[in-house]
């Protein structure tokens, strides 16, 4: 079992390119594993701002294989060529998997340091790949351990206190280009229906707006304003409302842009200042409407330049968690891989133990003599037992357990069989040569 994730994000990559990749993000996973037997499991987890692909690869030598049909299957559901898809991923392995999935759900890699929603959305990517059945036993404790770890940066730390989130932020840049800073006298439509339009939703309510209407292309907006509030908007209405807005906000990550000649046709005769917050990563509303005269544009990027910079101690200290939780989650899992070593060689003892003590009955008979030897032999076992389970934990945490595995089918002939989610399965010697020869050579082996 080995983790490998390939990471497109914000950080690195331009935020229209981590949109085109994430076209078709939903079909990843399954044709993924549908591909070939060098992935056993896939997440993906695609936010506003990152588009990434967790795979657990059946072995070492599957890794390269793993991340070769992940490009391939990312290009063929984005439309966009093998080389731009290689070129604008990061790859990582080992440690370096938990250590980024756990800064993500805390919040610490993204454009508003600490932001809440990602922790959310971490939890959801592995709802559905569960849903659909590409979440590996590994993959769904890696994902289950992130969401643990962004509970104890939120606990733990000042960044939970702070409350910051990406719609946060971009709703006080909104209150800044504002004549009219008070909420409560604004008239607000939401485009969307999804996270953050819930998110949005929730905020706008927590600073006094309650003149909120919402538009869904997909009609969901009736359902979703039935348990949120606000007035759902079809096609007809949309526009009107949209003429009388104080402020438009882009969550739907909709085909349907709105473009620059919509919004001066609705518009046309107000002069009312508008602001629109496009919050979608594939753009609500076509950029050009920043050229609008009256029109104020705030976008994922303008958010994260107006990220305010939190305190290097709290940094430090999330930092910190995330390193360790990372680290034991890595030293788990190579245990894991170990466990079953450590029950077939103590199984693999015992059984040639057994067949002694029969022999000493068979000779000796249930005396006081052979219950000596038989408890004097079962104690040297249990000794000689001792160093090697402490080795493998002792190798499990340096990452050698492969060492450890050879070391058992070069002296024991102990082989390592895998299950199909990638986990060591009880290891069998290679046949009855590998517990003794024959009664003879056991004895011998014994006096030696």
């Amino acid at each position: 079992m080995v983790l490998l994730s390939l990471i497109a994000t914000h950080s690195d990559v331009d935020l229209e390119t981590v949109a085109r990749l994430s076209a078709g993000a939903p079909k990843v996973p399954s044709s993924l594993l549908e591909s070939g037997p060098a992935v056993s499991g896939a997440v993906v987890l695609a936010t506003c701002n990152r588009f990434e692909v967790y795979c657990e690869a059946r072995s070492e030598a599957d890794v390269e294989a793993a991340r070769s049909a992940a490009i391939a299957e990312i290009s063929r559901h984005s439309g966009l060529d093998e080389d731009l898809v290689s070129r604008s991923f990061t790859t990582n392995t080992g440690q370096d998997v938990a250590k980024h999935l756990f800064a993500v759900g805390a919040g610490l890699d993204s454009a508003v340091v600490g932001e809440r929603e990602i922790a959310g959305q971490v939890r959801r990517a592995l709802i559905e790949a569960q849903e659909k059945g590409t979440a590996s036993g590994t993959l769904t404790r890696l994902f289950q351990t992130a969401s643990r770890t962004a509970k104890d940066v939120g606990a733990l730390t000042a960044l939970g206190k702070r409350g910051l989130s990406i719609v946060s932020v971009a709703l006080e840049l909104a209150t800044d280009l504002s004549e009219d800073i008070d909420w409560r006298n604004k008239a607000v439509v939401v485009f969307g229906t999804g996270a953050y339009a819930g998110a949005t939703m929730a905020l706008l309510k927590e600073r006094g707006c309650t003149d909120i209407s919402v538009y869904s292309s997909s009609g969901r907006a009736e359902s979703f304003t039935a348990s949120r509030g606000g007035t759902a908007l079809d096609g007809a209405s949309l526009a009107p409302a949209v003429a009388r807005a104080d402020v438009v906000i882009g969550c739907s990550g909709s085909e349907n842009q709105v473009s620059a000649e919509d919004i001066r046709r609705v518009r046309a005769g107000n002069e009312k200042p508008l602001i629109i917050i496009d919050l979608a990563l594939t753009h609500d509303f076509d950029p050009d409407v920043r050229e609008i005269e009256g029109v104020d544009l705030i976008t994922l990027e303008s958010v994260r330049l107006a990220a305010p910079a939190e305190q290097a101690e709290s940094l430090q200290q999330a930092n910190r968690i995330v390193s360790d939780a990372a680290q034991a989650f890595s030293e788990a899992q190579l245990s894991r891989e170990l466990d079953s070593a450590i029950v077939a060689l103590r199984r693999h003892t015992l059984d040639v133990l057994d067949k002694e003590l029969e022999k000493v009955r068979a000779q000796h008979g249930c005396t006081g003599a052979a219950e000596e030897v038989e408890f004097a032999m079962r104690r040297m076992v249990k000794a000689l037992l001792h160093v090697p389970a402490v080795r493998a934990r002792e190798l499990a945490a340096s990452g050698q357990q492969e060492e450890y595995v050879r070391g058992l089918e070069a002296v024991y002939g102990i082989t390592v069989e895998k299950t199909a989610d990638g986990q060591s399965a009880p290891l069998k010697p290679h046949g009855a040569a590998a517990l003794e020869s024959d009664g003879e050579d056991a004895g011998h082996s014994r006096s030696a």
